[in-house]
């Protein structure tokens, strides 16, 4: 009996040996047909859903995400904003993992370390994201740690974007053939078309996105753009969007009657139903810095529904802002969001201070975008001249196994008049260093710039050309942090960060046809006294391609533990009573 008491303890300390809690999830991706702009299209689902299920968790949590590609081509899910802390293994882009074949599975595992708040996932190849595959992650705080707000009263998840009657495929063979996407056909809100409030742009049918609420309560509405490549303004009829946090990080709280959410970023609003009900309200998600004439179309209506509600939305719009050609009029919106310093809960904290304005920039890199070229006869797109090209060993596997030539640490820190190129390399970055980088945005849209594994401090915005005399009016004391930053035509967007999570992490446009074309490249930080307290192993299931593929089991297959952790010991209890049973009889 005594054996069996140790068995039985030491088999509960190794497979249940996390304090934090353990959330199992199943992902099937795979092609539905539907019909949101009203011509119907192959898009990608998740569970049978378009989009994919919420992933609801709590700080800290331990997310096993087993990805089932049903597809008929290569897929990986990346977790944008979740900073996978000392663990790049699981970050789901081509630099850092091997691809999910079709058929194939793969279990995703990571925790949700020290974050709150509102992100999305996706699908990060084969520009599978203008199809779907796309969900929203919410981490909520405990209980413990306080939010700066009232709790509110709900939450309402929105996603927004552009959306093109071609799929995904149709749009590769677009830009690989020289061409520019164009104009999207129209903007999703939550998978869904246009509610009809113009009967010349809007077809009869199209199946409309309703929110419902009730009179006098709050809600926190939760909007991402998940879209290709178009900026959107967000606006709600006769309701005041209280701006309380971006991409994992409390902001100071601003009332707007409209706000920009450009591709890949995230928002959190609190919205309090104020209004007489007389009749349902808009929710618009349209074009932003285009000719709205010629863009009418790309636009979004969802309905808000009173539950006192007297009658259906009517008339005209609420007007988006009129400055589409005073673009300096439009930056101040980005520039006036700071950071809540007062907060409790997950916010940066560089190199022990919060004072990250006293901190010494140890690297600068200018990073410059381009407009698309042809390079060696492909159409691509740069950064610094450098159109990335994925290598066939991801990064980090190279380094442990002594891969030669996969890679190159040679990725240059300021613009050179050289003819551009593609290559694969990569940001030699130093570990514990504190870095500025200046996107510099020579293209002609805007564009997002998004940092996995790390949060950024945005402190400069401006047009023109970046000097060193632009540090004279950085905001160096409560400037907002967040993975995913805008950078305006002809502007550029100055950001801090403390490279203290090793491992090798994406520098992308977020911008679907930039970032196809190859404006991306990675950072490698390495620790060089690594003791295996700053950077975790490869996970038991890691997926092996490229110089390694001979290492890859044949099934290329993996799954989450079955049974959550109580579960799991509530069979192993019985086991060893049927043992102890046995062994007493």
């Amino acid at each position: 009996m005594a054996l069996l008491l140790l068995i039985h303890t030491a088999l509960f300390s190794t497979l249940c040996f996390a304090a934090d809690p353990s959330v199992f999830l199943d992902f099937k991706l795979s092609y539905i047909t539907l019909s949101p702009l009203g011509v119907p299209q192959r898009v990608i689902a998740v569970n049978g859903a378009f989009p994919g299920p919420v992933v609801n968790v709590t700080t800290n949590y331990n997310v096993n995400i087993n990805v089932h590609n049903q597809l008929d081509e290569n897929l990986l899910m990346t977790w944008p904003g979740i900073q996978m802390r000392r663990n790049s293994w699981q970050d789901g882009v081509l630099g850092t993992n091997c691809p999910i074949h079709p058929k194939k599975n793969f279990t995703y595992r990571f925790q949700v370390k020290d974050q709150i708040g509102s992100f999305f996932y996706f699908p990060s190849l084969n520009f599978q994201r203008a199809s779907g595959g796309f969900g929203p992650i919410i981490i909520n705080n405990r209980n413990i740690i306080a939010i700066p707000f009232a709790h509110p009263d709900a939450d309402i998840v929105l996603l927004v974007g552009d959306w093109y009657t071609k799929n995904h495929t149709a749009l590769r063979t677009t830009l690989k053939s020289g061409e520019e996407l164009g104009m999207p056909d129209g903007v999703l809100i939550n998978g869904k078309g246009p509610y009809r409030y113009n009967s010349t742009l809007v077809p009869d049918g199209i199946e409309y996105e309703t929110i419902n609420v009730d009179p006098g309560k709050t809600y926190r509405f939760r909007v991402h753009n998940v879209g290709t490549s178009t900026s959107l303004n967000f606006r709600i009829e006769g309701h005041n969007l209280l701006l309380v946090e971006t991409e994992g990080f409390y902001t100071t709280q601003q009332n707007f009657t409209s706000f920009d959410i450009h591709v890949g970023q995230s928002y959190s609003f609190l919205v309090t139903m104020d209004q007489n009900a007389t009749k349902d309200y808009y929710i618009v998600a349209s074009a932003r810095f285009v000719n709205e004439t010629v863009w009418e179309r790309v636009t979004g209506v969802a309905i808000l529904h009173y539950s006192n509600s007297k009658g259906p939305a009517s008339g005209p719009l609420p007007v988006a802002p009129s400055d589409i050609y005073n673009q300096w009029s439009a930056m101040n919106q980005p520039r006036a969001i700071r950071q809540n310093t007062t907060a409790s809960g997950a916010r940066p904290n560089p190199q022990g201070s919060f004072h990250y304005g006293s901190i010494n920039v140890t690297d600068t890199y200018v990073i410059q975008s381009l407009p698309p070229v042809r390079i060696d006869g492909k159409f691509r797109a740069t950064l610094n001249g450098i159109s990335f090209v994925n290598p066939d060993t991801p990064i980090r596997l190279a380094d442990l196994h002594k891969v030669k030539g996969a890679y190159k640490l040679d990725f240059p820190n300021k613009p050179h008049d050289r003819t551009p190129h593609m290559d694969r390399s990569v940001i030699n970055a130093t570990y514990k260093g504190f870095i500025e980088i200046i996107l510099q945005n020579n293209d002609t849209k805007m564009q997002s710039f998004h940092m996995d594994g790390y949060a950024f401090f945005v402190v400069g915005m401006d047009f023109g050309v970046w000097s060193e005399n632009s540090r004279n009016n950085y905001n160096k004391w409560d400037a907002i942090s967040r993975s995913t930053t805008e950078v305006y035509p002809s502007g550029w967007t100055a950001v801090l960060v403390s490279l203290d999570n090793v491992g090798v992490w994406n520098l992308r446009v977020e911008n679907l046809d930039r970032w196809y074309l190859g404006q991306e490249t990675y950072m490698r930080i390495i620790n060089p006294e690594e003791n295996g307290k700053t950077e975790m192993v490869p996970p038991d299931n890691v997926i092996y391609c490229g110089a390694l593929q001979s290492l890859q089991k044949e099934s290329q297959s993996s799954s989450a533990m079955a049974l959550h952790c109580g579960n799991f010991k509530l069979f192993l209890t019985l086991v060893i009573t049927i043992l102890a049973l046995y062994f007493h009889f």
